[in-house]
């Protein structure tokens, strides 16, 4: 279902209520924890999960039981918590995290609390948790035990903290970046107080750390509403974790070729492309250069020249920043720095444009520029895409014919070129890279016999 929000539909899951099923492992933690006389319950965002008809990813498990009590009930447990009440319990290969009714103590460092205290009620230990619609509790029993309305809330697409909005994100400052982030995999509104809060609270972020804004920023991103963004920035949140964003959404882009500024022309463009890391990452960052990069014509068309290398550069400044792992890095950095990257539409072009991008990444820069054209103006769009089709039939074309376009799939390498009485050392790599030249020009050249027949003719 669509629901608009501001001036952006965006993708509701459906909430017609189900029979929650819980998985028979983690039933038989319950049910083993019940048959002792303890209080059980799977909790959380398993039950919020269930009641949208998703596939949790997890069952975590509730209880009156101390940590002790669970371990001396179960043979394989591991105590990944403990201190905070949790015990991990191995069954098979599957793993369960079981944890104590609990009330936190203060929170000193808007994130952890100093102590936990454990306690016998369920409903202190839903109290402290972060939204309504992942406060519910729910055994075979029992049934559901949805004390705060989390499950009216799923009914009103909303998202709303338990109690005292101020008081609930002020305790954790990543509660702010994890409603939006409901809020985009959802397509729930948030709820008045709790926006409120989030916006007054915002520069609490500074406490958070960058590998945490980092998950919770590639979670918004790939949801399937990322337009979320757009709120993070106004309600102030992107100027704490991502100013570049800030920047984007306040260029101007006064050319045919668009009709977005360069912020919302991102948010269209990552809309545009599959909810992948490195797919909307790149999108994300490959016109982020924009800004530094305009200049304006005497006749009042922007231009943005070489605003590839400014966005190169800050896709790898912020991506480091983030702790965004090196392979992502290398990916996102190469492919925002050729996301424009036009060639004309010949088969030796295209080969040539495969060797420069990658024959890994070559597939995912075409995307991009789709992606990116369908974010423009309607202006040449249809010509536009044209040509980016005739770029994929091209690569295509070479993948079928399985054409060399790289110096690894070449025929012959360094070793006979050795065998021919080349010395090792500079020299091979030079005549290696002559011959990928000529490979590139004509594929039928690849050939073992005819490439050491050029090396004679040519190199001794």
């Amino acid at each position: 279902m669509l629901h608009k929000v501001g001036d952006f539909f965006i993708l509701c899951y459906n909430t017609s209520m189900k029979k929650i099923t819980i998985p028979q492992k983690a039933n038989f933690i319950i049910e083993r924890l019940l048959e002792n006389n303890y209080e059980a319950y799977a909790v959380g965002g398993c039950i919020r999960d269930s009641l949208l008809e998703r596939n949790p990813e997890d069952w975590d498990i509730t209880t009156s039981a101390t940590p002790a009590e669970v371990k001396s009930l179960f043979k394989r447990t591991i105590d990944t918590g403990i201190k905070h009440g949790t015990v991990t319990i191995l069954l098979e290969k599957e793993t369960f995290e079981v944890t104590t009714y609990r009330i936190d103590g203060k929170y000193e460092d808007s994130r952890h609390p100093t102590k936990v205290e454990f306690t016998k009620s369920l409903k202190e230990d839903l109290r402290r948790r972060d939204f309504t619609i992942n406060a519910m509790a729910y055994n075979n029993r029992e049934g559901l035990v949805d004390v705060f309305g989390g499950k009216e809330d799923l009914e009103r697409k909303i998202i709303r903290c338990v109690g005292d909005a101020h008081k609930r994100l002020s305790e954790d400052a990543l509660r702010i970046l994890r409603g939006l982030r409901f809020s985009a995999q959802l397509g729930f509104a948030i709820e008045a107080d709790t926006k409120e809060a989030m916006k007054e609270l915002v520069p609490l972020l500074k406490n958070i750390s960058a590998e945490r804004i980092q998950v919770e920023l590639i979670k918004t991103i790939t949801a399937p509403n990322p337009e979320l963004l757009i709120l993070a920035y106004e309600l102030g949140m992107t100027k704490e974790f991502l100013p570049e964003f800030d920047q984007m959404m306040e260029t101007k882009q006064e050319t045919i070729h668009h009709q977005y500024n360069v912020g919302i022309h991102t948010i269209e463009a990552m809309k545009n492309i599959a909810p992948e890391k490195v797919r909307r990452l790149t999108m994300l960052f490959h016109d982020m250069g924009k800004p530094a990069y305009k200049t304006m014509g005497e006749d009042g068309i922007a231009h943005f020249k070489k605003h590839n290398l400014g966005s190169t550069k800050i896709a790898k400044e912020v991506l480091k920043r983030l702790r965004l792992d090196n392979d992502t890095i290398k990916k996102v950095e190469k492919l925002v720095y050729y996301h424009d990257y036009r060639m004309p539409t010949t088969p030796y072009h295209v080969r040539k444009a495969i060797y420069e991008i990658g024959k890994e990444l070559f597939p995912i820069y075409l995307e991009v520029r789709r992606a990116d054209t369908l974010a423009q103006s309607l202006y040449k769009r249809a010509e536009k895409l044209a040509d980016i089709g005739k770029i994929e039939n091209l690569y295509q074309e070479v993948l079928e014919k399985n054409q060399c376009v790289s110096l690894k799939e070449m025929a012959v390498s360094g070793k006979d070129l050795i065998k021919l009485g080349i010395k090792p050392g500079k020299q091979i790599g030079e005549i290696l890279e002559q011959l990928f030249k000529l490979v590139l020009k004509d594929p039928d050249l690849n050939k073992k016999e005819l490439l050491l027949q050029e090396v004679e003719r040519s190199f001794l």
